[in-house]
């Protein structure tokens, strides 16, 4: 089935729940092709294919709203379940905000190709995934003596969908995404066995280029943390690696939505235009970076999207409010996800920042951990590598930095000139004043 035929079937099962009494209808209809391989030991520990279509319908009807999914997608099945979702709606409690978008909000789509597609992705071969995964181990395995396994991964996805609603909308996407890379074990004495991986993303399988750079990668990263150790607890000044910092930002997401600002679950109530952060720290949402990872023409809603600044010199612009939680604010709706969040990159490399550092840790990863949106708390778990005196001395692990967002964010001095490339969110490194780290 391809996108014609999707809009096609959407609009059949938009006039069969208004037959059977809905008032108005949303219908996405999407396919996938999902290839995963998995190369260990000079062997193909696995090789996947799957390919999955599937239609969601949400139902508005007499204020009352339902969202329902199948994945039969034949005419003569999906009428009776069109017809039964339309029946179910109706005993459930009425909710006065639950509507499709005022169609206002369609307008002003550009028009313009992303370019995710990669017209290229039916030509590559399974045997071309395999020998890329057995290229990774090979290189991975010359690196050290010290390495004891490595497991590779080559994998990639094409994925089409189609968005209908009955008051108007109607749009189409084609993906492409492409990943590479390997996990790593090392010896470290008797009984170490540190672990590190190195990986891309991207939407072209050309992007996916030299894969020995990325087996090498990989074990320089874990053959770091040999010796890893806890640390005296102490004030250190922190960095955080541009693939890293990840987990700090979605921390602050999380506090940034609609959801959390009706229910008054978020530190940030009250904030917008207010500084919350250093000055160093801009956000912006940009959904037309051309093959980027989260580029979009619409958002969730159908609404068109828009390059918005959503953190400006430490400024909060804008909340990240949906249809239904704007309704409920009585505000005007600004979209309630991402697409591609970049920065104002700084001026310098991680490598030239740690050499203005006296003491401090470099964190290279985040391990569990846990925020609280309504009062900014958070204790997350870290690894990563002491410097001291602008150079790198040793690993450590086991360590903790806990405290509040709403100070953490205003401890920003500098951010780096490498953004993240290969995710929607394309993060640069951060380095943060005077943080509490919990060690020995």
């Amino acid at each position: 089935m391809n996108n014609k035929e999707r809009i096609e079937l959407a609009g059949w099962a938009i006039t069969r729940a208004k037959q059977a009494g809905a008032d108005e209808v949303a219908v996405d209809i999407g396919g996938s092709r999902d290839i995963e391989i998995e190369y260990c030991e000079k062997k193909l520990e696995k090789l996947k294919e799957s390919k999955s279509n599937s239609l969601s319908l949400d139902i508005y009807t007499g204020n009352k709203y339902s969202s329902h999914s199948t994945n039969d997608l034949k005419k003569e099945s999906l009428g009776k379940f069109i017809e039964e979702a339309v029946a179910m709606t109706k005993y459930l409690t009425e909710d006065e905000f639950r509507a499709l978008p005022d169609p206002k909000y369609y307008q002003g789509r550009k028009d313009i190709d992303l370019q995710l597609r990669d017209d290229k992705y039916e030509a590559l071969k399974s045997e071309k995934r395999v020998g890329m995964a057995e290229e990774i181990e090979r290189v991975v395995m010359a690196q050290s003596d010290q390495v004891i396994s490595c497991t590779s991964y080559v994998g990639d996805s094409l994925s089409e969908g189609i968005k209908v609603h009955s008051n108007g909308f109607e749009g189409a996407v084609e993906r492409t995404s492409f990943y590479a890379g390997a996990e790593v074990t090392v010896r470290d004495g008797e009984s170490g066995r540190p672990q590190d991986s190195y990986f891309k993303s991207v939407r072209f399988l050309k992007d996916i280029d030299n894969l020995e750079f990325m087996g090498k990668e990989a074990v320089r990263r874990t053959l770091e943390k040999i010796g890893q150790a806890k640390i005296a607890s102490g004030v250190y000044d922190m960095l955080i690696e541009n693939r890293a910092a990840s987990r700090l930002l979605y921390y602050l997401q999380g506090a940034l939505t609609g959801s959390a600002l009706q229910q008054k679950r978020t530190f940030l109530d009250g904030m917008l235009d207010k500084q919350i952060a250093s000055e160093k720290l801009t956000v912006i949402d940009d959904p037309f970076i051309v093959g980027g990872m989260g580029s979009r023409l619409y958002d969730n809603d159908g609404m068109a999207a828009k390059k918005r600044v959503i953190i400006d010199k430490g400024v909060l612009k804008y909340f990240l409010i949906n249809n239904y939680y704007a309704r409920k604010l009585g505000v005007e709706p600004t979209g309630g996800s991402t697409s591609n969040m970049v920065f104002d990159y700084g001026t310098r490399s991680l490598d030239e920042m740690v050499r203005d550092v006296h003491k401090g840790i470099l964190v290279t990863g985040f391990i569990g951990g846990n925020a609280n949106n309504t009062t900014g708390d958070f204790s997350v778990g870290i690894v990563g590598l002491y410097i001291e005196d602008g150079k790198i001395v040793k690993p450590v692990n086991e360590m903790n930095v806990a405290g509040n967002q709403k100070e953490l964010w205003n401890q920003l001095v500098e951010v780096g000139n490498d953004p993240y490339i290969y995710s929607s969110i394309r993060r640069p490194s951060l380095y943060f004043k005077d943080i509490q780290f919990s060690g020995i």
